[in-house]
Parts: structure tokens; C-alpha cells; sequence
């Protein structure tokens, strides 16, 4: 079974709350739909469970198959410990088993498995170069214990007679998601901002103890208050100034904040001997010499204690209960402890119990030590809850399956243990029902009947040796399997061992600390014992372990106390190059820089997904030819930097990627293979919002020999348009279904109350690529046929459309390039009979460019009268695309009319309206105006370009606007209902502080900076030239997307699948038909089906529409079927 490629999924059964899962359906679909070849999975069955938080029907959509029967299963994963008749044979198993240590609790469950051939992973065990866990919920632990407790307080103070902010507030699990509660906890500290807390509590302190993930994760929601940080010395001078201040019966800003001071051991203990000073290393090594004095420095200014630390007995106690009856009594402002890590009879003392996550709190009256389960009464109140994280199960279970899921090839298709990698390899505890050899100390540790530490020495089962001694070793015993090295010396020389003390490190930075009570019968031998484990703990000084990390072990005989405190996480850095200072930059290099910082973004206050979790603080250097450029848009931005950069000096560009981690290039797109040999040979990855072309395809096989990723078409169009089309389809083809038609609109316009000229049409970015966009040819597919339209007339086929969720917006498309070559792309050419992806702008537009584009305007063949010395006027330039052609123009006053009735003669224009506009369209530009054309232009095109630029720019206050929208058609076999699905992006420019940003710059620089952030989150990892259409990089973007505010909204529609529900093109004579009224159809024109779309007036109808017009679906098959049948329609119907 092992190595099968089918994976299972558990249903966790340990505890009631636990919600949590090891993949979400979006992993599973990921993996399931990336090619088993890819992602080593073929088939993952889930347990059914009702209490999960992702149903069960949503791992079916994606794929999944739900059953009962793991059997089939070569991997099953789980987050806790299964119950044991869930084990099955020749399986292997990844959960948090707590069986590496040998915890007697858990040898039960050992055993079932080495009883079935089974194998362990345990997840606690997998750990990356840097030393530390890689798979873990430290974080969310301290999100959710911090909410729990903010919660709980408002109900004390109420208690108390202090109505707070804090009341309104629920506990964790009763939020929908980390991103709501958050916004709870921001509304509660806008409310302490606004009307300010009771005099009577402030200042409100609180101390949180430790700075690892814990920590973090408290701080993390802590900081959504209005908040100040107070170093722990200056806690009495706070207090000072608060009462003074109260005497003086002032009210302060005080009441509008809460303050926050953040310990370590050196804020906690002191060394004995007053002449000495703190010392971190000899804390570690003798606990013994340092007197606790966090009661007497810290406790007496807190109003909360947040206890994230890790602590062992030989430390001194953070709090005794004699220490805290004495501050209670002295009136200390102590309302209660937060005790995150829930460390019964540890470094708090009177935290004598776990609590439940629906009964979270208990009250401690050190009056008279007892314990309450009320909020009523004298003491303090505590919470200590052991299963934190799953209060977010969704946040928790997606950033453990984003790293999980990196796991799963090796583990799903690898049948024998020598094919996984290094990581995997140590965390496996049992493989094939033996014990891997880093593991086979644990029979030992079991057979040595571990004592109670509590018991004195000399009560223990003596070891039946004639000489003994006690030898205290620390160190990272088990995370880096010393204890196995240890054992092997003492029975190598025929010694024995029993374990009398074992307190194991909580995490990969933390040591472990063991007392063994050696023996051996004869005094030379148990000599030799202990010098061997003191080469052991002292490499440098033996030449067998040379080699070995100094001090990775450390040994005592005789008696010893050694000690560890978890080490205070680093901050992880990153940086990313932006090539070119556009108006895209800035947007790119604002998102970038709020990641990790200390004043986030809004949305990313609410918002974590997977890596973002280590709080990466980004530096961002923005690089442009010209310094100005790059100065301009760095200005304001926290973490961002401008230089001076000519891509073109391969020195310069050279030193400045190297100093990056990923480059974004916003260059024009013959600088992309420039950029990109450079970032291969720098081994850097990067990112474009350019279509991938033939010069970067050609970096395709480079980069994947160099290990990087160039991911390009990372914008709008391309870019989102691919992301949104991927998930539709992948989304259809899961579940069984083939996708009929992909229709597919986007465009860049004015919002509508910018659309204030007669184009409706305004230029955020050049006009002559712009007017040379709409000169392509294009290409696309329809009901089968493929339909090729001239660059020519593409003006012209522009077609009118509406769009059933947006029905305000006058639009028409105009056919995008070569659609077809998206077919490959998405995977449907096979079975897509319609292919079309068009270009929206507001209805008009297309007739009215078509005209100018037949008057000449865009002709760039060089004027005559532009090459003369004398500058022509615009008038002189109108006269000699039209006057030549008809002598009734007056040069001394033209108008509008004279421009209609002058195009409509000369034939340029079929319709009165289409000339109408188009000559207020000339006008509007100025062609009529008698100003000089510049020196610069020498064609028609060139005065064209000019002449839009300064006339269709937009202002400082304008708006554009960006909609995308996608329509996908999805039949599905045996009778199915077939079903169109729409997705549809609709963004205006946004204005802060007087500056807007337009939604052009937006739509495309924010992808490319998500893409840069996948990349720094080493969340991609496939390499080569990539465009974002694989699960692993749309998933991911499109959730940040939606996250940052671009909101993607989504509809279905279900019909009979009659023969065929494509959108209807109807031609008409004249007038709109009105063809359909409630309850019957009536057909007042001539309607003839068309196939193509060449008709210049039609009317689309979509089974939308019909719902939506007619009440009786009966009606709407049979006139479907009428139509689809006779291709037309008489005017009796």
C-alpha cells in the first residue's frame, strides 16, 4: 500500500472542538488535478465527518471521494492522534502522535502500529535547515487565547461595575474566520479611541512574557487597540503619572489607549550576587544562581499577564501563589492571566487546570485559595486552554496545509524510506512496523520505568549495578537524537540506565534535560562511561566526535540542574527589485512593503494565508532610468528605496538584483530577456505582468536548470483573466463536466461619470499602443466555426452587449487577438465549441474609431504639409483629410454639421448617428481649432496620438474603471443540468489623501506583487517560464485578491440541456424586439438566427434572460427548441 498515490484524510475524533483538518479542499484539489506525476497523488478519499470545518461536500467537489474505508490508502493524515481500531495495515500515518519521547500515555498507540506494519510520520518532527518546526499553530494559539481573554475581561470589568469596549466582544470560536474577529477587536479599539476606557482601570497594562510564535500571535491581535509599548523599566513611572494626574482630577489620554510591555528571563530573574550582571548563557547553564523578581518588577503594574513562554521545573516560577497573595493584598491592578501556553503547575502556579474553549475561564481568590467557575466575586480570573488553534480552524488548517501539502509527493508515492528526503526521514518514527534507527532509544526509555521527578532519588528502583552515579545531561537530545548516541555509550560498555528525569523542549530551539542514573560493575567501566558522554557533550576535546557542534550537549555528574528558555524568533527579512517607475509601480511596492510592517494595510490586519504567518518584512527598491521617477513613487512608502538604474549597464543591473531575493520588471517587453538571463545566472526569480513571448521562451529550459522561476502574464489581461478562466474550468472538470463555451470580456474604461466625451473613452496609458491594439487581427471560435476578422475591420465587428449583472452599462466587445491559442492553454480545446475573448469599451466606441480610422487619422504614412518648414494648423490638417474630398467645407468657420454631412457624403459613414458622433468626436479632440501642430509629428497617426493624449487624459479627480467578465458554459453527462457560470471583476480607481490610484494600476501591479510574495513565500514550485494558470499559484492570488479588496463576484444559472443553451445572436430589422412578455411569447419583428456575428445590429439572448423575462421554463425549452430548430422565427412565431 505504501507509495499508491491514494491519500486518506481522517476524521478527527479526540475532542469535540477540533475542527481542524491537514488539507482543505483547495489543497486537495491542488494535488489532486496538478498530474499524479507532479504531485504523487492519484486519488484522496475523506472520512466523512460533520463537524469539520470544510463539509464534505466540498472536498467532493473538488474531487475527493468520501468514505468511511481508508483501506485503499497508501497515506492517511490527521492533526491528533486516531483512535487505535482506526490504524490499519501497511499504511503510513502523518499526525501529531507525541510518541518521539515515549510518553507513556501514548505507547498504546505506538504499539498498535508496530503491531500493524504500519508506519509514523509525526509532524512535530519535520524540521527545515534553519532548525526550527516547520509544521506548527504556535501563532494562532496566541490570536485565539488573546481574543478568548479580551472577551472574557469585558464580562469581569462588568462584574466589577465597569461597563467597557471589551463587552461587545465574543470569543474566538464564534466568528466566522480570523479576518472577522479581527475586525471585531479593531471595532472594540475604535471605541476605546473614540469615547476612551473608565478612569477607574488605567492605565490597562498588559504583560506578555516570552517573544516566540506564541507571543506573536497575542501581540499580533494586541496591536489592533490604539496601543502603547512601555519598556518593562518604566512601568512604575507610568503608574506614577497616572496618579498623579488623578489627584489632580484631569482625565488623559491615558483612558484612550492600553499600553503593552513585552518580558524575557532578564526582566524576570537577577543573579544573586549583586555584583554581577544578567548573563543569558550562565542563566541556561545554573538556574540556581538567579532569584525570581518578575513578582517584585513587573506583576505590580499589570492589569493583564499574557503567559506565552515555555517553562521547566528547574526554573525559578514566574508567580507562586504566596507571591500573588501578597500583590493582591497590596492592591495590585491584576485582573488576570492569559496562560496561552496552559502549563498546569508551571511557571504560574495557581494554573492548576485546563479549561474548555465553551467554559474558558476559572477565578482564583488567593484570599482564601480557592477556585470559582464564575466571573463574580474577589480575585483574578484565568484561562488556560489546551486546543487554542482550532478556535480558527480554517486560518490554522490553510496554513498548515500550505506547507503540509509541499509533503505530500514524497510521501504519498515512496515506497521505501531511503527515497524521501532528509526532513522526512528524521520524522519518521516507524516505517514497515520497525522502528527507524533514530527512534530506538524508546524501548529503552520505556524498559527504564521513568520515576516521577517529584520523588527523592533515593526511592528509586535501584539499578542493579555495583557502582552507580548520576549523570545529568541537557541538550538537544531528541530533536537532534543525542539521547541515542548517549545510550548507545552506556550499553556499548555493558552498562545499564535507569531514567529518573526527562523534561523535553517544546520546540526545536528549545533543549531537553534528562537525569540517568548509570551503573556498571566495575568502577574502571562506569569510568569509562562517563568519559565517553563527556566527549560527547565536549567534541572539540575528542577526536571521535570532531566535527560536532560545540555545546550541542552538555553533561554533569553528580546531581546537576541545567536549563533552556525558548529563543526569541528572528525577524525574516526579504526584498524585492521593481523594475520601472510607472503609475503601476507604486501600488506594487505599497502592498509589498505593508507585508511584515509595523502599521500593515487594513487588509492585511484581517487577512494571513499560509507563510505570511512569519510576518516577512519586505524592502522594496524601486529602480527607473531616471532618479526623479523612482523618488516620486518611494514617497511616503515605509521600507522602499529609489536608485538610479539603466537596465541596459549589465554591471549595474548585475550588483542590484543580487542584492534581491525576486525582481518584478515593469519594463516594456524587449528589456524581459535582458532582465531575465540576468536574474538565471543571479539564481533570482522573476515576475512580469508582459505576455510570455518567443525571446522568454527561449528562457524556459535555463531557468529550470537554475532552479528559477520567471512567472510572467502576472497582471490583469493576462493575468487575472487567466486566474479567474483556471478556476472555472478546473472547478467544471472536477466535478465531471465538459466546458461547452468560454467567453471571456475585459476592458479598461472611464467610470461612467468620467465617460464625459463623445469616445466615452479616456487613455491611462499610451494612446498609440492603445490605437496599434485595435488595428490586430483577430481570432476566435464560435458554435464550432472559426470566425477570422482583419485588423482592418476590427473597429467595425464590434457588437453590442449587455451584461445580466451589470445592466446599466451600455457596452459593446470587440474580438481580442487570437482567442483560439487559449484553448491549449486552458486545457479545452478539445471540447470547447465556443473560444472568444473580446475587448469591452462603452457602446459607440468601436463605430466612431472605425470612422476616424477610414478619414485617415491613423494612417501613418508621412503629410506632405507636416514636412513643410511653416507648421500647419489642426483646421489646415482636418481640410486635408476631408476638403480634398469635398469642396463645400468653409475654411473660415467649420462646425459639426459641416464634418457630419462631409463624412456621410464622402461615404466614410453608413449612419447618420455613427457620423454625428464621430464629428463631435473631431471636435471635441480640436482638429477644428487653428493652434500649430508641433515639430514632432509627421503623420496623421502622430497628430492623432497627440491630439488624444492631451484631450482624453484624465484628470486629477477622474476615475477609470476595470470589468472583467468570464462566462462559462458546462455540460455534464447522464441528464445533468447544464449550468453557465460567471465570474466578474468590477474596480474604480481609488482616491486617498487626494491621490488616485487608477484601477488600471491596481489590477495590474497588485498581481505582480502577489506574485513576487508567493515567491518570497516560496510558495511556488514549479520553475521555468510559468504563467499563472496551475492551482498552485491562482489559489493562493486570488484569495490575497479578494482579501485586499478586489472582489470578484461569482453567479451560476442551471438549465435542462435541450441541445444547446450558447448565447442566441438575432438579427432585427429595425427597433428592439420586444419578444418577451410574463407568461407567453409574442413576436412583434422579423428575427432571423444568425451563426456568425458579422450582422452589424443583433440582440443576444441567453437562457438568463429568459428566466429572468418568463416565468414558465416549459415556454422558454420550447421556443429554445423552436429556434435552435427552424433558424428562424416568422412574425407569427
Amino acid at each position: 500500500m505504501l507509495g499508491n498515490g491514494v491519500v486518506g484524510i481522517l476524521s478527527e475524533s479526540t475532542n469535540k472542538w477540533e475542527r481542524r483538518v491537514p488539507l482543505t479542499p483547495s489543497h486537495c484539489a491542488r494535488l489532486l488535478h496538478g498530474g499524479s506525476k507532479k504531485t504523487g497523488v492519484t486519488r484522496i478519499i475523506v472520512q466523512p465527518s460533520t463537524k469539520r470545518i470544510h463539509h464534505d461536500a466540498l472536498y467532493e467537489d473538488v474531487g475527493c471521494d468520501i468514505s468511511e474505508d481508508l483501506s485503499e490508502c497508501g497515506l492517511i493524515l490527521g492533526i491528533k492522534q486516531p483512535k487505535l481500531d482506526m490504524i490499519l495495515p501497511d499504511t503510513a500515518y502523518t499526525f501529531f502522535s507525541h510518541t518521539h519521547k515515549a510518553q507513556k500515555e501514548n505507547m498504546p498507540l505506538l504499539d498498535k502500529i508496530l503491531a500493524e506494519r504500519a508506519s509514523l510520520f509525526d509532524y512535530e518532527l519535520i524540521v527545515g535547515d534553519h532548525g526550527r518546526r516547520l509544521l506548527a499553530f504556535g501563532k494562532f494559539a496566541g490570536r485565539a487565547g488573546m481574543v478568548d481573554f479580551l472577551h472574557g475581561l469585558g464580562q469581569r470589568y462588568l462584574n466589577l461595575g465597569y461597563s467597557t469596549p471589551f463587552l461587545s466582544l465574543g470569543a474566538s470560536y464564534t466568528y466566522s474566520s480570523l479576518a472577522a474577529a479581527k475586525a471585531a477587536v479593531i471595532s472594540v479599539g475604535e471605541e476605546i479611541a473614540t469615547a476612551g476606557l473608565p478612569s477607574g482601570i488605567c492605565p490597562l497594562v498588559f504583560v506578555f512574557t516570552g517573544s516566540g510564535n506564541v507571543s506573536q500571535g497575542a501581540q499580533e491581535i494586541f496591536k489592533l487597540l490604539p496601543h502603547v509599548y512601555v519598556d518593562p523599566g518604566r512601568l512604575p513611572g507610568l503608574f506614577e503619572t497616572a496618579k498623579d494626574t488623578t489627584e489632580l482630577g484631569r482625565a488623559t489620554k491615558r483612558v484612550f489607549q492600553v499600553y503593552g510591555c513585552v518580558v524575557t528571563s532578564q526582566d524576570m530573574v537577577e543573579h544573586k550576587d549583586p555584583s554581577k550582571f544578567f548573563d543569558k548563557v550562565d542563566y541556561y547553564a545554573h538556574p540556581e544562581n538567579y532569584r525570581p523578581i518578575f513578582h517584585e518588577k513587573i506583576a505590580p503594574f499589570a492589569s493583564v499577564i499574557v503567559n506565552c513562554m515555555y517553562w521547566e521545573k528547574r526554573y525559578p516560577r514566574l508567580l507562586t501563589i504566596k507571591q500573588l497573595q501578597n500583590l493582591m493584598r497590596n492592591r495590585c491592578p491584576l485582573m488576570g492571566i492569559a496562560d496561552i501556553t496552559c502549563d498546569i503547575g508551571g511557571s504560574i502556579e495557581l494554573v492548576n487546570q485546563t479549561t474548555l474553549i465553551d467554559s474558558p475561564f476559572f477565578r482564583y481568590d488567593p484570599f482564601d485559595d480557592s477556585y470559582h467557575h464564575d466571573m463574580e466575586g474577589s480575585g483574578l480570573i484565568c484561562s488556560a486552554v489546551d486546543i487554542l488553534p482550532t478556535e480558527f480552524a480554517r486560518e490554522a488548517s490553510q496554513h498548515f496545509g500550505d506547507i503540509l501539502s509541499q509533503f505530500i509527493r514524497s510521501l504519498a508515492s515512496s515506497k521505501h524510506i531511503e527515497e524521501l528526503p532528509s526532513h522526512l526521514q528524521r520524522a519518521c518514527i516507524v516505517h514497515g512496523g520497525m522502528l527507524t534507527s533514530l527512534y530506538e532509544y524508546i524501548p529503552r526509555m520505556r524498559k527504564s520505568d521513568l520515576e516521577d521527578v517529584s520523588k527523592p532519588s533515593e526511592a528509586a528502583h535501584p539499578v542493579k549495578m555495583k557502582y552507580t552515579t548520576l549523570i545529568s545531561l541537557s541538550g538537544h537530545l531528541f530533536d537532534q537524537f543525542l539521547i541515542n548516541e548517549a545510550l548507545d555509550i552506556i550499553e556499548a560498555a555493558s552498562g545499564s540506565f535507569h531514567l529518573v528525569t526527562c523534561q523535553v523542549g517544546q520546540n526545536t530551539n528549545a533543549m531537553s534535560y534528562s537525569e540517568l542514573k548509570v551503573g556498571a560493575d566495575d568502577k574502571l567501566v562506569l569510568d569509562k562511561i562517563v568519559d565517553s558522554l563527556t566527549s560527547l557533550a565536549n567534541p572539540n576535546e575528542s577526536k571521535e566526535f570532531k566535527g560536532r557542534k560545540k555545546n550541542t550537549i552538555s553533561l554533569k555528574v553528580g546531581r546537576f540542574k541545567d536549563t533552556v528558555e525558548m529563543e526569541a524568533d528572528t525577524e525574516k527579512k526579504a526584498s524585492v527589485l521593481i523594475l520601472g517607475a510607472g503609475r503601476v509601480c507604486r501600488p506594487a511596492a505599497e502592498f509589498l512593503t505593508s507585508i511584515g510592517s509595523d502599521s500593515p494595510q487594513e487588509w492585511l490586519k484581517s487577512f494571513r494565508i499560509g507563510d505570511l504567518e512569519e510576518q516577512t518584512c519586505v524592502q522594496v527598491i524601486v529602480a527607473s532610468l531616471f532618479l526623479k521617477d523612482a523618488e516620486e513613487i518611494v514617497e511616503g512608502i515605509p521600507n522602499a528605496t529609489a536608485v538610479q538604474l539603466d537596465v541596459m549597464n549589465q554591471e549595474s543591473l548585475y550588483n542590484y538584483i543580487s542584492q534581491v531575493d525576486v525582481v518584478i520588471s515593469l519594463l516594456p517587453p524587449s528589456c524581459h530577456s535582458t532582465v531575465g538571463g540576468a536574474c538565471i545566472q543571479l539564481k533570482k526569480h522573476l515576475v512580469t505582468a508582459s505576455y510570455v513571448d518567443d525571446s522568454t521562451t527561449k528562457l524556459d529550459e535555463l531557468a529550470k536548470r537554475s532552479g528559477v522561476t520567471i512567472l510572467c502574464e502576472m497582471g490583469l489581461d493576462p493575468g487575472i483573466d487567466h486566474m479567474m478562466a483556471m478556476k472555472m474550468i478546473n472547478h467544471a472538470h472536477v466535478r465531471g463536466g465538459r466546458i461547452k463555451s468560454f467567453i471571456s470580456y475585459c476592458g479598461g474604461i472611464p467610470s461612467p461619470e468620467s465617460a464625459n466625451n463623445p469616445l466615452a473613452y479616456k487613455f491611462s496609458w499610451s494612446p498609440a499602443g492603445a490605437i496599434r491594439a485595435g488595428r490586430n487581427p483577430s481570432t476566435y471560435r464560435y458554435h464550432g466555426e472559426v470566425v477570422h476578422v482583419d485588423g482592418e475591420n476590427l473597429y467595425d465587428s464590434a457588437k453590442r452587449l449587455r451584461l445580466a449583472d451589470f445592466p446599466a452599462f451600455a457596452l459593446e466587445c470587440l474580438p481580442n487577438r487570437d482567442s483560439l491559442i487559449y484553448g491549449d492553454l486552458y486545457g479545452i480545446e478539445n471540447e470547447a465549441s465556443t473560444i472568444f475573448r473580446g475587448t469591452l469599451r462603452y457602446e459607440g466606441f468601436g463605430s466612431i474609431m472605425g470612422s476616424l480610422a477610414r478619414i485617415g487619422f491613423f494612417s501613418t504614412e508621412v503629410i506632405p504639409i507636416l514636412e513643410n518648414q511653416k507648421r500647419p494648423t489642426y483646421r489646415t490638417f482636418l481640410f486635408s483629410l476631408l476638403k480634398t474630398r469635398n469642396g463645400n467645407l468653409n475654411e473660415t468657420a467649420i462646425w459639426e454639421k459641416d464634418i457630419m454631412e462631409t463624412i456621410v457624403s464622402l461615404g466614410l459613414c453608413k449612419e447618420t448617428e455613427t457620423a454625428i458622433q464621430t464629428a463631435k468626436t473631431i471636435v471635441f479632440l480640436g482638429f477644428h481649432e487653428e493652434s500649430e501642430i508641433p515639430n514632432s509629428c509627421r503623420s496623421a497617426f502622430d497628430v492623432t496620438c497627440l491630439r488624444m493624449e492631451e484631450r482624453l487624459a484624465y484628470s486629477g479627480t477622474e476615475k477609470d474603471m476595470v470589468l472583467m467578465h468570464h462566462e462559462v458554459e458546462v455540460d455534464f453527462p447522464n441528464g445533468q443540468r447544464t449550468e453557465n457560470h460567471r465570474a466578474t471583476l468590477l474596480e474604480c480607481g481609488r482616491t486617498k489623501n487626494g491621490k488616485t490610484t487608477t484601477a488600471m494600476a491596481l489590477t495590474v501591479g497588485i498581481p505582480a506583487a502577489i506574485g513576487a510574495l508567493l515567491m518570497l513565500q516560496n510558495k511556488i514550485d514549479t520553475k521555468g517560464v510559468l504563467r499563472p494558470i496551475d492551482p498552485e499559484i491562482y489559489v493562493p492570488a486570488l484569495d490575497i485578491l479578494e482579501a485586499y479588496g478586489l472582489k470578484l463576484l461569482k453567479k451560476m444559472d442551471q438549465f435542462r440541456n435541450v441541445r444547446s443553451y450558447a448565447p442566441l445572436y438575432i438579427s432585427m430589422e429595425k427597433g428592439t424586439p420586444r419578444c418577451f412578455q410574463k407568461s407567453k411569447i409574442t413576436v412583434h419583428a422579423k428575427l432571423t438566427i444568425i451563426s456568425g456575428t458579422t450582422h452589424k445590429q443583433f440582440f443576444a439572448i441567453s437562457p438568463t434572460a429568459l428566466n429572468f423575462a418568463l416565468d414558465d421554463t416549459t415556454i422558454i425549452e420550447m421556443f429554445l427548441v423552436l429556434l435552435l430548430s427552424t433558424k428562424r422565427v416568422d412574425e407569427n412565431g
